[in-house]
């Protein structure tokens, strides 16, 4: 029964004078786990015998054991609890005469069939295009090749679509460059299929307007503020891109030192496009970037989605007067007398200053931050000029 099935595979083939052998089934794509025989028959015309001739999988010779003999001219071999394929181009099983020429070949797609996509997300840029990104369901390895189609349409209207541009450098990511309406939803979605099946993503639904991101904010600079020795300020400009379009704009800043790689974000900043950072290090380099959130573009509800940070931007804090003068760090039990006495200057300072204010101001705290420092300055400059006195209190030559 065996050689009669091989002699029915092989009879397609007899008439053909350019295939003298042939291997069934060919190119199979299997799940992992299950098992399969392949035979290989040749032509009586080769003058081979079926017991010479073996197999391999991927260039490796597969034991005879697995193994048997159908008729003279039909070998096959059996596979059990297959692996994934080792590329997704398919397992290399080959049939081999005595001598090692090949005599016949065929492809194994060993996998999974995919399982449905999921975290699809979509951001346009200044709502001129469309971009969204997925992961692959459970593990993701199908361990052969899975194509990932993204696809949309008009919510009310509107055909099926097919978005076509997968070259953005990221996997499972695309991108659709033009042809957009803006105020009227979509339904996007993926579908994943491989030779042993297919899978769709869930259905999501947006508005472009709601899921614009921008450019980072351009022309950011960093500068000194006088000469306080803690506080930098930063300006921006809005994104240019959106100039055209109502929105609100809300940034962010992150800001580090130079020598470290630990940032500090800025989170209330609002729209404005200037902030001031303060309780700095004096004598420090700061590394300063910004990003836009284009909130409520045309009355849009959502929260929107953070832009890049821009180029990182940088400015050093001026020097302390006191630490150059070499003056010690307070002890701690000095600390608080330090604190005490530095709030009795302020006050006493604001008292001579500031006639009639109900409040401060950060203009009126700078002010008195300049004198502060002043005042420190002109006492470590009487405290070096006495370093210069004798003992006996006379100068010397």
């Amino acid at each position: 029964m065996l050689s009669l099935l091989c002699l029915m595979l092989f009879v397609p083939r007899v008439f053909s004078s350019s295939t003298l052998a042939g291997i069934f089934p060919q190119d199979p794509a299997l799940r992992m786990g299950s098992s399969l025989t392949a035979t290989c028959t040749v032509s009586p015309e080769r003058g081979l015998h079926a017991n010479t001739m073996y197999w391999t999988m991927n260039g490796k010779r597969l034991p005879s054991s697995t193994y048997d003999l159908l008729s003279p001219n039909c070998l096959s071999v059996t596979l059990h609890h297959l692996n994934g394929s080792q590329q997704q181009s398919g397992d290399n099983l080959v049939c081999h005469s005595g001598d090692g020429h090949v005599l016949a070949g065929s492809c194994l797609y060993v996998g999974m069939p995919p399982e449905k996509p999921v975290n699809l997300t979509c951001w346009s840029r200044n709502t001129k295009d469309l971009s969204c990104k997925w992961t692959p369901g459970g593990r993701g390895e199908t361990f052969i090749k899975t194509k990932y189609t993204l696809k949309y349409k008009l919510r009310w209207y509107g055909r099926e679509r097919e978005c076509e541009d997968y070259s953005t450098g990221q996997r499972y990511t695309c991108y659709i460059p033009r042809d957009l309406a803006l105020f009227t939803p979509y339904e996007i979605w993926v579908e994943a299929s491989n030779q042993l099946g297919t899978a769709t993503s869930d259905v999501i639904t947006l508005d472009i307007l709601d899921v614009v991101t921008t450019d980072p904010p351009d022309n950011v600079h960093v500068s000194r503020v006088g000469e306080l020795e803690d506080q930098l300020t930063v300006h921006w400009g809005s994104p240019p891109a959106l100039k055209d379009f109502l929105f609100q704009a809300k940034y962010q800043i992150r800001y580090r030192l130079e020598d470290s790689t630990e940032w500090k974000v800025v989170d209330d900043v609002g729209n404005q496009t200037s902030c001031r950072l303060a309780g700095l290090r004096a004598g420090t380099v700061y590394f300063v970037q910004v990003r836009c959130n284009p909130v409520g573009i045309y009355g849009s509800r959502k929260a929107g989605i953070w832009s890049d940070w821009s180029h990182p931007s940088a400015a050093s804090t001026p020097h302390s007067e006191r630490l150059q003068s070499g003056s010690c760090e307070p002890k701690p039990g000095e600390q608080n007398s330090t604190l005490r006495r530095e709030l009795k200057q302020f006050f006493g300072w604001v008292r001579k200053h500031a006639y009639g204010c109900s409040g401060m101001s950060i203009k009126l705290y700078d002010q008195w931050r300049v004198w502060l420092q002043k005042s420190h300055k002109t006492r470590n400059q009487v405290a070096c000029f006495t370093t210069l006195l004798t003992p006996n209190g006379s100068q010397e030559d």
